[in-house]
């Protein structure tokens, strides 16, 4: 089991005293998300891996929310390790690595749509990266005189 805090800038006592105010007409899980800020991802698993009983009482989500364990069998065989899956494609930058549809704006690192096995190099390309969106941008101002985003 692998134990996971869903909410780590909040603590459990705050979590729980907002769980337990009146949720009126709303579900259950729309009272989660506004109460806590929890969302997408954090939901799923938390309505996933939480027994009814822990979804029924604030103390019990509260607590679930910050010690939530997850079984993990074992890890993916090597081969299949990636750097990121997803991100900004490198079809939508120039050479500078600023959006063709956002100009000003600049990606670097794992923002961009890296999809290539581990190895220990994607800490030097992200540095790599960085320079060449700070040139980017440099020559952005110069030449607009706009601040990059």
């Amino acid at each position: 089991m692998t134990t996971f805090d869903l909410a780590p800038d909040q603590p459990v006592d705050r979590l729980k005293a907002r769980l337990s105010e009146a949720r009126g007409k709303r579900s259950l899980t729309d009272h989660i998300r506004r109460k806590t800020g929890l969302k997408g991802v954090q939901l799923g698993l938390l309505r996933e891996f939480a027994s009814g009983d822990d979804l029924n009482s604030p103390e019990k989500i509260a607590t679930k929310i910050k010690c939530l364990q997850l079984p993990i069998n074992s890890a993916r065989p090597i081969e299949e390790a990636i750097s990121v899956a997803g991100g900004v494609p490198f079809g939508a930058m120039d050479k500078n690595l600023m959006l063709t549809a956002l100009p000003g704006t600049f990606c670097a690192g794992e923002m961009v749509a890296w999809d290539a096995p581990t190895g220990g190099y994607l800490l030097t390309a992200c540095l790599a990266q960085g320079r060449q969106a700070a040139l980017g941008a440099a020559a952005w101002l110069d030449k607009t005189g706009s601040p990059a985003r």
